[in-house]
């Protein structure tokens, strides 16, 4: 079983919490998980062959101990009395790969891009996750329902942001965070979107990066990125590197957004039959 996490930390207190929160997951999240699973009579199950319901169960138990661990974290941070949450919080994009089963749960607008070979034998991008902004339909209808404001600054067209009934303090460019407990009231809310994928032998890789990259590389050039790095263990370095270059080109005068990035691979090497640059759309 592999775990790997992005969080994208904001605000006075975001290195902090981010720091904290990439702390408090992974153990949270796994005593989640074994409790629920002691509930139930998957542990059986799983010696027998898997079918299609052990996965589905396999699937729910991972859910609910997602659903579980962020709100657990999410309202510990609210109490702590160390950090201050109220105007700080972070995004959170967690993977975990067990066995041939990816469980993917997000919250925030750091991203997760699925490699995988098309059926011409290209190496295409998947988006695994969606990016939650306030301007999603789904997110704006429920911020408006709890009084929320979403919006955009005069000089960031485009940025759509959470901002409480009245005052003017800085709006959220997300729509859902940890932490971040003045505008929770207001719709912002940290229930992670909770998915799953298996993997097939045509998937190839998975990368996990923060917005910061995203919104200057796109999944076509971060799956050519990595996969034309011919050591591994450089192709996360590497695509940080070209989006801190990117960045620089496209955003000058604009201060560089956070960027990290990490990438799981699945199989040794990649198959023979891949064309790394005619990654199509």
């Amino acid at each position: 079983m592999i775990f790997c996490g992005i969080f994208d930390g904001h605000g006075p207190w975001g290195h902090i919490i981010a720091k904290r929160v990439k702390q408090s997951v992974p153990p949270s999240l796994l005593c989640n998980w074994q409790k629920a699973l002691a509930l139930t009579s998957l542990g059986q199950e799983l010696n027998t062959e898997p079918n299609r319901s052990t996965r589905n169960h396999q699937f729910d138990i991972w859910k609910q101990s997602c659903l579980k661990t962020y709100a657990d974290i999410d309202q510990e941070l609210k109490h702590h009395p160390g950090i201050d949450s109220f105007h700080s919080g972070t995004t959170a994009l967690t993977i975990i790969k067990q066995g041939e089963h990816l469980v993917i749960a997000n919250v925030g607008d750091s991203r997760a891009v699925l490699a995988t070979i098309s059926d011409d034998g290209n190496l295409i991008p998947f988006q695994l996750t969606i990016d939650f902004k306030p301007n999603i339909p789904e997110e704006a209808e429920r911020i408006r329902q709890s009084q929320g404001r979403v919006s955009c600054l005069r000089d960031e067209p485009g940025v759509y942001r959470v901002w409480m009934p009245k005052g003017d303090a800085q709006g959220l460019a997300v729509s859902r965070a940890i932490g971040d407990h003045c505008v929770k009231e207001f719709g912002l809310i940290s229930v992670p979107d909770v998915t799953q994928r298996n993997i097939t032998n045509k998937d190839q890789f998975v990368i996990l990066a923060t917005d910061g990259v995203w919104d200057v590389i796109s999944n076509e050039e971060a799956v050519e990125i990595v996969c034309s790095t011919d050591d591994r263990e450089k192709s996360a370095k590497r695509l940080v590197q070209c989006a801190m270059r990117a960045w620089r080109s496209k955003k000058r005068g604009i201060a560089m957004d956070d960027i990290s990035a990490i990438c799981l691979f699945f199989h040794p090497k990649l198959f023979q039959e891949v064309n790394p640059f005619k990654a199509s759309k």
